[in-house]
């Protein structure tokens, strides 16, 4: 009787909890890597790191994904590899526990080493934080910009791409560089213009749910970032021109 009340308890508690992490994540195996900041865990859950970007081994073609790798993707893919493939991991996790995907979302770590952070440092990936999740933005941060300044991995091999030249490299990871020309708040962001035509030229995205890190720092971007030359590094994408999303002061890089 009390064993069929155990295990009752426990069904109820998973009907009753399902967002709940009830997994034991503080030691498990890595089976596989995927890509750069994706993997399969002996559970047979997938972690995505959070915090970073990799470029991508297999992109979305008509409603299916297919093998085609980026710019960087194999050498990112075989660097967390090297990290922890076939090891035991410890999987720490933030706001957001899940994602849209019901993949895993987490900061790896391997030991005393931070895995995301170890990528983004050795030039393998780009910081890529999103509100609420941004426990470590503050050592992602500083990693990417000790690798660029290094010029270690892809940032050692990439050019910096003129704002005029955004375009040419959508959905790939590069750092832009140019001036503000304008700025624009609207109900939802913050456009940072580097161009007069919005549709068309390059523009930075920060949203109103990334403004109060911005706010911790005594910046408000509409105003202070117009008519200076800055950097920024990321995935451009798409959207009336090419942009990239900005959400933590240190993403952007002021030149004098």
């Amino acid at each position: 009787m009390i064993k069929k009340l155990f295990f009752l308890l426990l069904f109820l508690i998973s009907c009753t909890c399902p967002q709940k992490i009830l997994q034991d994540y503080s030691h498990i195996k890595v089976t596989e890597v995927i890509d750069g900041d994706t993997v399969k865990l002996a559970n047979g859950k997938f972690l995505r790191y959070l915090g970073i970007d990799t470029p991508e081994v297999r992109l979305k073609e008509g409603g299916r994904f297919i093998y085609s790798p980026q710019p960087f993707a194999k050498e990112a893919k075989r660097f967390n590899q090297r990290l922890v493939e076939g090891k035991f991991v410890r999987v720490e996790f933030d706001v957001e526990k899940t994602d849209k995907y019901r993949r895993l979302l987490g900061y790896c770590f391997l030991n005393d080493t931070f895995v995301n952070a170890v990528l983004v440092k050795e030039g393998f990936a780009c910081v890529y934080t999103r509100p609420p999740n941004v426990k470590y933005a503050d050592v992602l941060v500083d990693s990417q910009r000790k690798a660029r300044k290094e010029k270690r991995g892809m940032w050692g091999v990439y050019e910096t791409v003129d704002h005029s030249a955004a375009h040419r490299y959508i959905n790939q990871i590069r750092t832009v560089k140019g001036k503000v020309v304008g700025t624009y708040k609207s109900s939802n962001c913050v456009f940072l213009n580097f161009g007069y035509d919005y549709k068309t030229d390059f523009t930075v995205v920060i949203f109103n749910d990334s403004l109060k890190y911005f706010q911790k720092e005594r910046i408000n971007p509409a105003v202070f970032y117009k008519g200076k030359t800055i950097a920024v590094s990321g995935r451009i994408r798409e959207h009336n021109g090419p942009q990239i999303i900005v959400n933590v002061p240190g993403q952007i890089e002021i030149y004098e």
